[in-house]
């Protein structure tokens, strides 16, 4: 015997193949906000300011090493990189981390 509130349990259980389709599309909405829309633009960041490092600059590379830009090779993508005087080291470009801030450079 089907009450009415059983009959209302099934229908809902149901529901229509649309709902899923669009929980679906809102699983990928919130997804490409909060995970890939920000990961794009990280590397936006990172990539400009790897484009924009200059001869001279103080950088530190992912390896933790310190050192002053010395020649930036575009044709193969790579630094030379002088760690002490005279000592030169070549690596590439996406290997640089950050640029050295005034106060670590003040502090040394």
């Amino acid at each position: 015997m089907y009450t009415p509130m059983t009959v209302l349990l099934q229908a809902n259980a149901n529901g229509s193949p649309w709902s899923f389709w669009i929980m679906i599309g809102a699983i990928f909405i919130i997804m490409y906000f909060f995970m890939i829309r920000p990961q794009k633009k990280r590397q936006k960041e990172i990539e400009n300011f790897r484009n924009s490092l200059q001869i001279g600059d103080q950088v530190i590379t992912s390896g933790g090493i310190h050192g002053t830009i010395k020649n930036i090779d575009q044709a193969n993508n790579t630094v030379d990189i002088e760690i002490s005087s005279g000592v030169k080291i070549k690596i590439e470009k996406s290997c640089i981390y950050s640029r050295e801030s005034l106060e670590q450079q003040q502090g040394k």
